[in-house]
């Protein structure tokens, strides 16, 4: 998509953010599978501790219940749904050892919250990154463990990079992004994974929302990516596709995270519509637009086979 390369954004979260293994019990997230450190280790006295978003303290609707194993291997969470469908959650803890090793992140995905419901989880620590001395498990060492971000999306409206064709018989969803020196770029895919032919034309529509899923009010919503930088692909005249099953096409979100006078505007999700008509897919490219006031989106094209 981009013209330019740009070094990829958030490139050290992302190399820690590791998704964490679980296993399936009565009330737990039906995606989680395969033993924890909670399940195969009972759960011992322990230095460790849940702090900031942590033990008992709610942030957006999950908390810490229980920090197990002797070196705090494993944490046990709930995540409460208020809202009036199911919403899937992506959950991300910061382990923090208490031998000075590097903090690390892990993830943790509730596949589909039931409304009104309460779900119990566990996440493990994840290894250590390479280069970094690690303390082994079953240490006493007086981990920390704490909540640092919730996302949630609707489930029928969950972004399906991989998995089962969704019914609608495409995929739309996002990459990690770029970004340099204030400009950020996060590309938007999407592949017809059905059985017909998909027709589509033009720039997708977008709505972004606040982290309650709120719509940002006064923002300019402009075509093509020139509109805020050169050189990024999500740029030129819009033409018709016709894409193939297997076949897939892409697009851009470009925007600056300069700021000015006022204020910043931060919003994890943009809900888009691939064309008039289609199902809504709500996607998290974690806008942060500064005071700026403004997001580009570029003109559908088609992706060329490998």
């Amino acid at each position: 998509m981009r013209a330019t390369p740009l070094p990829p954004l958030m490139a050290v979260a992302a190399a820690l953010l590791l998704t964490a293994c679980g296993s399936q019990v009565p009330g737990r997230s039906s995606d989680e599978s395969g033993p924890t450190t909670c399940d195969v280790t009972p759960p011992p006295k322990s230095t460790a501790t849940a702090t900031g978003g942590g033990h008992g303290a709610e942030t957006d609707g999950v908390r810490i219940t229980d920090v197990r194993g002797p070196a705090g291997d494993c944490a046990v969470f709930q995540v409460t749904n208020p809202h009036d469908k199911p919403f899937r959650y992506t959950v991300t803890f910061r382990f923090r050892p208490g031998n000075g090793a590097m903090p690390v992140n892990a993830a943790r995905v509730l596949a589909s919250v039931a409304p009104k419901a309460t779900v119990t989880g566990m996440v493990d620590m994840p290894a250590q990154p390479r280069g970094t001395a690690a303390q082994p498990r079953g240490t006493v060492d007086g981990t920390q463990v704490e909540v640092v971000k919730v996302r949630s999306v609707p489930t029928e409206e969950a972004p399906a990079p991989g998995g089962p064709c969704p019914s609608s018989g495409v995929r739309v969803y996002t990459d990690e992004g770029d970004a340099a020196m204030g400009l950020r770029v996060v590309s938007l895919h999407l592949e017809n994974c059905g059985t017909d032919t998909y027709h589509i034309e033009g720039y997708p529509r977008l709505s972004v929302l606040d982290d309650a899923h709120r719509k940002v009010e006064g923002l300019r919503i402009l075509h093509d990516g020139s509109s805020v930088a050169g050189s990024t692909g999500a740029d030129g005249p819009p033409r018709p596709l016709v894409l193939k099953p297997g076949e897939r096409a892409h697009t851009g979100l470009v925007w600056r995270n300069t700021v000015l006078s006022g204020t910043p505007v931060n919003a994890p999700y943009v809900r888009v519509w691939a064309k008039p008509g289609a199902a809504p897919v709500m996607v998290t490219p974690e806008l942060d637009l500064g005071t700026t006031g403004k997001l580009a989106v570029g003109p559908w094209k088609r992706t060329e086979r490998q």
